[in-house]
């Protein structure tokens, strides 16, 4: 498993980021640091997601900084110049993964299918995102569609909160979760970082209790 993609399992969680303007990148950098989980997927769906990446990877370059709800290669070129460290797609595009393999950048594509975990295993991936996790049947879900491929690992996101992290971490075959309940738009937008690390902070909690 890539040294990037194991780096993130050992945080449990990576905070899903939107941010609408990079002004808040390094405070919201700062915030997370400050609470213990140096790690973040910035989304690509808005205009500032580029330089944001930038931003946070200048003032904190111990944090493992990825790009998020990527849907092309353009995207993908401009995140890793902008200094992310992995790659993260809502579905299987297989386009986008086959150009980071060759190009050995972290990847961790969108499966909600057996079909689509088996293209991955094909290329050799060994962790995937299961998107949107709770829509698609939850933990139940997950379990059922992971029990063949035994080398594959899973990063669950979409409705993933502290009311279910902790199970999510109990099944062994998940990685880390994914989820913005920690990051949410409106707590950036007014600057509210005090009780983005205080949420922060009881996640991390609910990781360490979970995998003590």
């Amino acid at each position: 498993m890539n040294t990037v993609i194991e780096q993130l399992g050992s945080f449990g969680i990576v905070p899903v980021v939107v941010l609408e303007s990079a002004e808040s990148a390094e405070p919201l950098a700062d915030a997370l640091c400050e609470a213990g989980l140096a790690c973040a997927e910035v989304t690509f769906r808005t205009e500032a997601a580029e330089e944001s990446i930038r931003r946070m990877v200048e003032a904190h370059p111990e944090m493992v900084v990825g790009a998020g709800t990527v849907l092309t290669i353009d995207q993908v070129e401009r995140a890793v110049q902008a200094g992310a460290k992995f790659i993260v797609a809502p579905g299987f595009d297989s386009e986008i993964v086959d150009y980071c393999l060759e190009k050995d950048i972290p990847v961790v594509p969108g499966c909600i299918t057996p079909s689509e975990v088996a293209q991955c295993v094909k290329r050799g991936l060994e962790v995937l995102k299961f998107f949107p996790a709770e829509q698609a049947g939850g933990l139940a879900m997950l379990k059922a569609m992971a029990a063949p491929y035994t080398s594959v690992r899973f990063m669950p996101t979409g409705g993933i909160s502290t009311a279910n992290l902790a199970d999510y971490l109990g099944f062994q075959k998940i990685l880390c979760c994914g989820g913005s309940w920690m990051v949410k738009a409106d707590m950036i937008e007014k600057g509210d970082f005090d009780s983005i690390k205080a949420k922060t902070k009881e996640a991390v909690e609910i990781v360490r209790r979970v995998r003590a």
